[in-house]
């Protein structure tokens, strides 16, 4: 858990002053400690027990995880969310999300009129056969609707922070649906999602990029080692002691 906070205030110190184009944004969904509907009464109102959202934000050139909040889906976790993705990025971007109404303020706080932004919403449907029960649902229709500036329609996706969506699942044990890895205390979740942005940012080499995100965003001139990364922990041990 300690390299995971680590990481965390890596990122929140040297992912900054980047040079992006086009953003997107989505919510992830998992849970901590139980289910909701099995969380008890006097845990209920209280954030970590049941729905846990994951918030991200990718650069959708570099592939770069700018920013992620772990709380829950509503207005004051969009706030803080998009307060920190304006704050790490020194250009005028394209931005995209999908059509949850909480964005449309956040957005406005952070950037103000200095963004190009859209929401691209997408309807699915269910196949109604149980042979089908585990595959994905199939998109029925999808409608963009501009919010701000002027975006490119042609640019205008989520398709890149949806497949980080699987990248997550796949990554990180905590996230695989219908089994007992879930999370039991929220700390834990927030310091697994930390340490795994950490490697996918600059350890792991992008299969089309051939390079890390970091690399191709600059704020990376080589591909970190394993040894690397946890090396962050005995700096901080230094610097703490």
């Amino acid at each position: 858990m300690q390299l995971g906070h680590v990481c965390a205030e890596y990122h929140s110190t040297f992912v900054r002053d980047l040079r992006c184009k086009r953003i997107e944004c989505d919510e992830i969904w998992q849970f901590c400690y139980a289910k909701a509907k099995n969380v008890p009464e006097d845990k209920r109102t209280t954030f970590g027990y049941g729905d846990v959202w994951t918030w991200t934000a990718i650069d959708a050139t570099s592939k770069l995880i700018v920013s992620w909040l772990i709380g829950p889906r509503d207005a004051g976790a969009a706030y803080t969310f998009m307060q920190d993705v304006a704050s790490r990025i020194v250009t005028r971007i394209q931005l995209t999300t999908d059509g949850h109404r909480v964005y449309l303020n956040a957005v406005e706080d952070a950037f103000g009129a200095d963004v190009d932004y859209a929401t691209l919403v997408k309807v699915y449907g269910n196949d109604p056969t149980n042979e089908t029960r585990y595959s994905p649902a199939k998109i029925l229709s999808s409608t963009t609707e501009v919010i701000k500036g002027s975006p490119n329609p042609k640019l205008i996706s989520t398709s890149y922070v949806e497949r980080q969506n699987l990248t997550m699942r796949m990554g990180m044990r905590r996230f695989t649906r219908l089994t007992n890895g879930f999370s039991k205390k929220v700390e834990n979740h927030e310091a697994a999602v930390a340490l795994h942005f950490m490697h996918y940012n600059f350890c792991r080499v992008h299969q089309t990029l051939r390079v890390t995100p970091a690399m191709e965003a600059g704020i990376s001139s080589h591909v970190w080692s394993l040894s690397e990364l946890v090396g962050l922990l005995d700096a901080a041990d230094k610097k703490a002691a």
